[in-house]
């Protein structure tokens, strides 16, 4: 059985919180062999949303949004298990997570950093590249942005 959920943190229990950050560890930190703080403050930031499936109580996919300026919200942390990969769930979480920020008041623009190999992945959900290629944490990404009608 597979369930959307999106939560405040405020809202998220802590078994949730916890199985957010092991999805987000395991896999960039641990596979993607980055050492980089991963916890930041945006997670406990008032509008930031927190965007999971869940499979048979697992989560198998996640993804954040927050408001970054006045009329932009961020989408970030777009991760699928490992064992859940191949079967359509980046999609499913990029789709919820487009609806949660453009349901926000104001937003006119979606904005994301993505990692370079990504970026036909969101392309094909018309996000458009933003100035060059940059290292972040040793990875090559690439700002895009959507405009929000």
């Amino acid at each position: 059985m597979q369930t959307i959920i999106t939560k405040s943190f405020c809202e998220l229990s802590l078994d949730e919180l916890y199985e957010v950050l092991k999805l987000r560890v395991d896999v960039f930190v641990v596979e993607q062999n980055c050492p980089y703080p991963e916890l930041d403050s945006v997670d406990r930031e008032t509008e930031t949303q927190h965007v999971m499936i869940w499979e048979n109580s697992k989560l198998s996919a996640y993804a954040r949004c927050y408001r970054k300026k006045d009329n932009t919200f961020a989408i970030g942390r777009v991760v699928v298990a490992v064992e859940a990969r191949g079967r359509g769930l980046a999609q499913k979480i990029m789709d919820e997570a487009l609806s949660v920020c453009k349901n926000q008041e104001g937003v006119t623009c979606c904005f994301l950093s993505a990692q370079v190999y990504l970026k036909g992945f969101y392309a094909s959900y018309g996000f458009m590249e933003v100035g060059e290629e940059y290292l972040e944490d040793g990875i090559p990404h690439q700002d895009m942005s959507l405009t929000v009608s």
